[in-house]
């Protein structure tokens, strides 16, 4: 009878034998279940950055008429961004509507899923946005004269107007800007309603964002000056 050393493997016990238990080759279909049981919460996380995007980071806005022409053309969408943003002359800003209409009481699972609906694009929002650009600052008086735009007396350099944009301009003013409140123009003068007449001067709290870039169509991707 042979004897064998202390520790030596049994018939059968060969190392290959236990390295075959755990070879990756293995079939098993735990990390397909587990991908699957995923799924919904990945879902869920995608579209709840997609509105904390934004609502406080960039969205996107449609240009729906051509009341910034040539600057903006109808069908153009623009990038918004919303971080930390104070206004400056000359930006192009997004603002709600500064005399919203009655708000629907929702109550607080209603607004909650109208606000979420909203921000996946399922819902219109209750008021309309607008984008001009700003002229005025708070505190300041403008006015309009002999077809130029006045600060404080002085006048406004506007490179992004046209030709016909500056003769269309009628006298204006002057006006003072409240402290509070910006004076905001289109850059197609003639047919733009703006701070000169319906809108008047937009409350600081109103302002969404500033317009960066146009995104869309990509003939006209490019930086908004």
């Amino acid at each position: 009878m042979i004897e064998r050393p202390p520790g030596s493997p049994e018939p059968g016990d060969h190392p290959r034998d236990a390295q075959a238990v755990v070879s990756p080759d293995a079939p098993s279909g735990r990390p397909a279940r587990t991908w699957l049981h995923e799924l919904p919460v990945l879902i869920v996380l995608a579209f709840a950055l997609a509105i904390v995007l934004k609502t406080f980071v960039v969205q996107a806005f449609f240009i729906p008429s051509g009341s910034m022409e040539p600057t903006l053309l109808p069908g153009d969408r623009v990038l918004v961004s919303k971080v930390l943003y104070h206004p400056h002359r000359g930006d192009i800003i997004v603002f709600e509507d500064p005399h919203p209409g009655p708000q629907q009481d929702r109550g607080v699972m209603g607004g909650f899923v109208h606000w979420l609906s909203e921000g996946l694009g399922l819902a219109r929002p209750a008021d309309e946005d607008f984008i001009k650009r700003v002229i005025g600052m708070p505190g300041e008086t403008v006015e309009i004269k002999d077809h130029r735009v006045r600060i404080d007396g002085a006048q406004l350099p506007e490179p992004y107007l046209t030709a016909e944009a500056k003769r269309s301009m009628v006298d204006y003013g002057p006006v003072i800007v409240p402290d509070d409140a910006l004076f905001v123009m289109g850059d197609n003068r003639g047919h733009s309603s703006d701070s000169r007449a319906s809108l008047g001067f937009i409350p600081l709290d109103r302002v969404v964002g500033h317009a960066l870039l146009i995104m869309w169509p990509p003939s006209r991707l490019g930086w908004l000056h």
